[in-house]
């Protein structure tokens, strides 16, 4: 059940905070009253205050200090400012310090109220935006502290500050889309947009007009005119991933643009200044791809002014445990899963493990096991066959289809717990990390007895 939004009023004035409290009590909040400064802060350190109704002229502290007060310590709630006596003075005063608005005694009840709706309102919007932004930020955060990600931090640093051309090569999966969308954080552009555009992603006709845009009539189907990613991305950042795919025509076009600053929506015979910071990614070797004539050696030129290397997940295998802690608290919040450890067999396979898809398979492989897993460990019976099976002793198991020899696994592993714990299907369940029904489920269908003695 939603709870009742909690507005404060501060005033020295009985009259006042009885009145206030009718018309917003009618209004539906949840009404809370303080008589000074004081009480004012007590209230709002004991209680989730949304609002704050706060009077000017007030014995002792005056409105202005509670104010600041009020921004120090709880500097998201809004404050809406009260007085009889005001100036203009006051009430510029009073904003540049943070009040959301301010209203003039005697109090207008239609007034009072359109202004308490208005700023609940804002300050919902404002926190609903700062949660995304804290969820993009962590969807967007670069894991790891092994050596290679130490020295790559170092790197973007010093490149954002230039806004120098960069082209970010690396095999897919290897993380280039964050590489550059830190840069851009990370640089005096960070302000501005950030626009992303996957050459490979679009087929030949399209990507023109989708780098360039066009003008109305410039094409059938073209019944408005529309910006292009160029267009869009001015003063900011234009990231081309996937760039090796790019066709030589376009490619001719990109790199007038990077000559002249300047470009043509199709259909159009003005040109347009641009002012963009191209980042470019590959996972294709582009001088092998010159050698072939399937990409510009001066656009390559323009493009590589610095060169950052994206690191394969082999490369930073000390990373996966953390990046295994990030994917799995990442799923868990996201699809409402609950929290699951992975036991350090799990960890020592999965750093162990080749992962041609880099992080990006990684990834995958956590959502898997976060979903399909039983209980709250993450074991190694758990892993797909190819990963556990990889894992497990050769002995007793030479020769045998993977299926029997998991099975086998299994039948051992849930035994040795069983005998652990005296036979106790609860403690074994505990001790597995694991619900004692689906334990249960399991030594039915594996044909374990329960007891150690029936062994």
């Amino acid at each position: 059940m939603t709870r009742a939004l909690q507005v404060l009023i501060v005033d020295d004035e009985a009259g006042i905070r009885r009145s206030l409290s009718a018309i917003l009590d009618d209004e539906g909040y949840r009404v809370l009253t303080a008589a000074d400064g004081a009480e004012c802060m007590r209230a709002m350190d004991a209680e989730a205050v949304d609002l704050v109704l706060l009077d000017i002229w007030m014995e002792g502290r005056d409105g202005i200090a509670v104010l600041k007060d009020i921004k120090a310590q709880h500097p998201a709630v809004p404050v809406v400012m009260m007085s009889g006596h005001g100036t203009i003075e006051t009430a510029v005063s009073a904003l540049k310090l943070g009040a959301y608005d301010y209203l003039e005694k005697p109090l207008s009840l239609d007034r009072v109220t359109l202004t308490v709706e208005h700023a609940l309102t804002e300050s919902k919007l404002a926190r609903e935006n700062r949660q995304l932004k804290r969820q993009v930020e962590n969807r967007l955060r670069m894991v790891g502290d092994s050596p290679v990600m130490q020295r790559l931090r170092a790197q973007i640093v010093r490149v954002a500050a230039s806004c120098a051309r960069t082209l970010i090569t690396g095999p897919n999966g290897s993380g280039k889309e964050l590489i550059a969308r830190a840069l851009h954080e990370n640089s005096p552009r960070r302000a501005q947009p950030f626009v992303e555009i996957n050459c490979a992603a679009l087929p030949e006709p399209l990507i023109e007009s989708e780098l360039f845009g066009y003008q109305k009539g410039a094409f059938s189907g073209a019944d408005r005119a529309k910006p292009g990613m160029f267009e869009l991305a001015d003063h900011g950042t234009l990231f081309l991933d996937e760039v090796g795919d790019m066709s030589l025509s376009t490619q001719a076009r990109v790199l007038r643009v990077l000559q002249e600053g300047r470009f043509q929506r199709l259909g159009d015979t003005e040109p347009r200044a641009v002012d963009v910071w191209i980042i470019a990614a590959t996972n294709r070797d582009l001088r092998q791809a010159i050698g072939a004539g399937q990409f510009r050696e001066d656009l390559f030129f323009r493009l590589n002014v610095i060169p950052i290397e994206a690191p394969a997940l082999s490369e930073r295998r000390d990373d996966i445990p953390a990046l295994v802690a990030h994917f799995a608290e990442r799923a868990a919040r996201e699809q409402g899963l609950p929290a699951k450890a992975f036991s350090p067999e799990v960890i020592q396979a999965l750093q162990d493990a080749p992962w041609p898809g880099n992080v990006r398979e990684l990834k995958n492989i956590v959502e898997r096991l976060m979903i399909l897993s039983l209980g709250n460990r993450i074991d190694i019976a758990d892993l797909p066959d190819e990963m556990s099976a990889a894992r497990r002793p050769a002995a007793g198991y030479a020769g045998l289809p993977l299926r029997e020899a998991r099975d086998l696994f299994e039948t051992e592993h849930i035994r040795q717990a069983l005998d652990a714990c005296e036979g106790n299907i609860s403690r074994a369940a505990e001790r597995l990390g694991v619900e004692r029904s689906n334990l249960s489920k399991k030594i039915r269908q594996l044909g374990i007895p329960p007891d150690p003695s029936g062994r």
